[in-house]
Formats: structure tokens, C-alpha cells, sequence
């Protein structure tokens, strides 16, 4: 519900008739995702394994032999086509409030002048062809695309559209990757750690930056992304909510930065939007800029050595049919040993869960209780010092 999302001064406000259509749309989510997906494994268990253990003698060993006997079956499909069509909807029902609003939004996200923070936009920065290839998942134009002066549609478009898809399991603000990193991470594992310089890469809009500007308040935080649009409303957004951050255009495979800038290097679900080549060089990037005793961490969704072949496939279901071209190429890879190829050393490189749901007790006082083990309840997260 639109009520549920806290109300700062950069966010969409939708009519009637468009809060009712979004309200749909979380409605048919909930449905395909409580009551008709879960279908999908009762047709692999009861039809689709039974067949290719015919065929093969032998169950599925992977997540493509799987889809290779699924996609045959209606009901996979149908529910397919139809969680496909619902992410399509979605953004268009955003979008359709976000479109009538732009002026508003543009003309409010504007320097006045006596900010906080600030905002770096580079005129002859070149968006990678990763980027451009796909609208990312199906967000029409992706992150990085603008069509006007000023443009903040795509920030608006995911700061809305992020509560929508998600169901508000981030919390009012979207901001539970980077608030339960610090609450459940950093502050209790580090109680003595006190960041002059904070970076957070591929921050969209700043959603999961902002609690690093509550935890360590004496800290100079920045924020970079490729996405322009993004960055104005993020940086709007920052103002309004009354949070300091220093936003750049930056490509995080090669920042600006002098080496040794920061003492925390942090991203929230960046490394699953970018290709395996890429990541490599976020890493050896994340390992220049920080400084000795430095902490570099790197959240991400379980890897699917994490997971069981079943659960892989379902989440290759991004890959394959939600424009999520490296969702499972980066499932795939060995992030710790990436980070030590970087130079970090072994002993001081590991992969931690970290408990979620931070926001429930922020804004609950309490009577809701953190997450526990097991990846539904947890972020996953790359971790290193220096």
C-alpha cells in the first residue's frame, strides 16, 4: 500500500485510479507467488522428473537439464508468461504516474543551492554496452536512460517500482540491504570502527546509502552509479530526507578516486547487474580504493552453490525470461577467490549471511524480530579487509 512507503518529499504521489492500479499489481504478485507458482513444483516432481529420469536414467543434475524438461510443461509456461506479463505492468503502472508528474519532479530535484550533499554528473560519460544491451529488468530504459532536461524518471520509476516489486519487504524507505548491513553487521561485529570515508557503488538511488549516513555520522559518504537519472533523484532524495552524501557518475570498474580513499567499500546487489568480467575489475577496484584496515563488502542473493538444483532453476527464471542477462553468471562464479585475485589476503576474505529484516525493528520498536539462518531470512554478502 502506497501509505506503507514513507512519504519524503521526491516520491511519486499517485491518483485514485493509479494508487488502485498499483495496488493490483502487488495483489496479483502476491497471488502468482503464494498461490500459483508454488504449482510448478508439483508438476516437476509428478511429470516433468518422472520424464527425464525415463529418458535419461537419471534425475536432473543441473538447473538447465531441468529447464530442458520444464519448458515443455503448460503449467511452467503459463505461470511464466505470467509473472513475465505482471513485471511488465508493473512498471507501467509506475510509470504512468511518474510520466504525469515529471515536470513537478524534475523542477523540485533541482540545486537551489545550501545542500547537504552534492552531485557530480559527467557530460561525456559513456554508459557500458552491458547496460545498454537489455532494459534491466524490464524497466523501460533501464537505469541510465533520459529523454528530457533534468530527467529523474528512472529514479523515480525504481524508488516506487522497488516497493512495488518487492512487496515492501525492504521497508518504508527501500533501505534494508544497507540497514541491516550496519545494524546487524558492521556496528556489532566492529564496534570500534569508525570510517572517515564511505563508498558505495552502484548506489541507484541511494536507497541502501543512507543508513551508512545514520551509523557513522562524523563519515564523508559518496554514492556512485552510471545512471544520471538516477543520481539526480537520488541525490534529491538525500536532500529531502535530510542525509549528506557526496553523488557521483562513475563507472565502479574504474573510479576516479586516488588509491587508498575509503575505509568501507560497499555495494548492495550491483555485482549480479554487470557482467563476470566486470565484477573481477569492481573487485580489483574495491581492493585500490581502500585503505589499509579497510573493509570492502559486497551484498548479493544467495550463490547457487547455496542452493539446491531446484530452487537454481527458479532462480535462473531472471535469467532466462526477466532481463537479468548476468543474474546466474554471477550465481556462478567464486566470489571469495575473485576478491583474493584482487589482492586481498585469504585469511581476511570470507562470505557471511547476514540477518535481515533490520528495518521491522527500527520502525516497530521492536516487536518484530530480526531474520534468523536460512537464505530467505538473510542477505549474502563477499566480505574482505585490507
Amino acid at each position: 500500500m502506497m501509505d506503507r512507503q514513507f512519504q519524503h518529499a521526491m516520491l511519486p504521489q499517485p491518483t485514485h485510479d493509479e494508487l488502485a492500479r498499483q495496488n493490483f499489481v502487488q495483489s496479483l504478485k502476491t497471488h502468482i507467488f503464494r498461490n500459483i507458482s508454488p504449482g510448478n513444483k508439483v508438476v516437476y516432481e509428478k511429470l516433468a522428473k518422472p520424464k527425464f529420469e525415463q529418458e535419461h536414467q537419471r534425475p536432473p543434475q543441473n538447473r538447465h537439464e531441468i529447464r530442458e524438461v520444464m519448458q515443455h510443461e503448460s503449467y511452467y509456461r503459463w505461470t511464466s508468461a505470467l509473472k513475465r506479463i505482471h513485471q511488465e505492468i508493473l512498471w507501467d503502472a509506475v510509470n504512468t504516474s511518474v510520466g504525469r508528474q515529471l515536470p513537478e519532479l524534475i523542477e523540485r530535484a533541482k540545486d537551489r543551492g545550501g545542500e547537504l550533499g552534492t552531485l557530480t554528473l559527467d557530460p561525456n560519460f559513456q554508459i557500458p554496452n552491458y547496460q545498454k544491451a537489455v532494459d534491466i529488468h524490464c524497466m523501460p530504459g533501464g537505469y541510465h536512460s533520459e529523454f528530457t532536461g533534468g530527467d529523474v524518471a528512472a529514479g523515480a520509476t525504481y524508488d516506487r517500482g522497488a516497493y512495488l516489486y518487492g512487496l515492501g519487504w525492504l521497508g518504508p524507505l527501500n533501505n534494508d540491504m544497507g540497514l541491516s548491513i550496519v545494524q546487524n553487521y558492521l556496528l556489532p561485529e566492529y564496534p570500534d570502527f569508525r570510517p572517515r570515508k564511505i563508498l558505495d557503488m552502484g548506489c541507484s538511488v541511494g536507497n541502501s546509502t543512507l543508513p551508512y549516513v545514520d551509523a557513522y555520522p562524523d563519515a564523508e559518504v559518496h554514492a556512485i552509479d552510471v545512471g544520471a537519472p538516477m543520481l539526480r533523484y537520488g541525490h534529491a532524495r538525500a536532500e529531502a530526507l535530510g542525509k549528506r552524501v557526496h553523488f557521483w557518475q562513475q563507472n565502479a570498474e574504474h573510479t576516479n578516486f586516488p588509491d587508498e580513499s575509503f575505509d568501507l567499500v560497499v555495494s548492495h546487489i550491483l555485482l549480479h547487474e554487470i557482467p563476470p568480467s566486470a565484477v573481477r575489475k569492481v573487485m580489483q577496484e574495491s581492493y585500490r580504493l581502500l585503505a589499509p584496515g579497510g573493509i570492502m563488502l559486497h551484498l548479493e542473493a544467495p550463490l547457487y552453490r547455496h542452493l539446491d538444483v531446484y530452487t537454481q532453476f527458479i532462480f535462473d527464471w531472471e535469467t532466462a525470461n526477466n532481463n537479468e542477462p548476468f543474474w546466474s553468471a554471477v550465481r556462478d562464479l567464486d566470489l571469495v577467490t575473485l576478491a583474493t585475485e584482487a589482492g586481498f589476503a585469504p585469511d581476511k576474505t570470507f562470505e557471511k549471511f547476514v540477518p535481515n529484516g533490520a528495518w521491522k525493528a527500527k520502525v516497530t520498536n521492536g516487536l518484530f524480530q530480526n531474520g534468523n539462518s536460512g537464505s530467505l531470512n538473510t542477505w549474502f554478502v563477499v566480505a574482505a579487509t585490507k
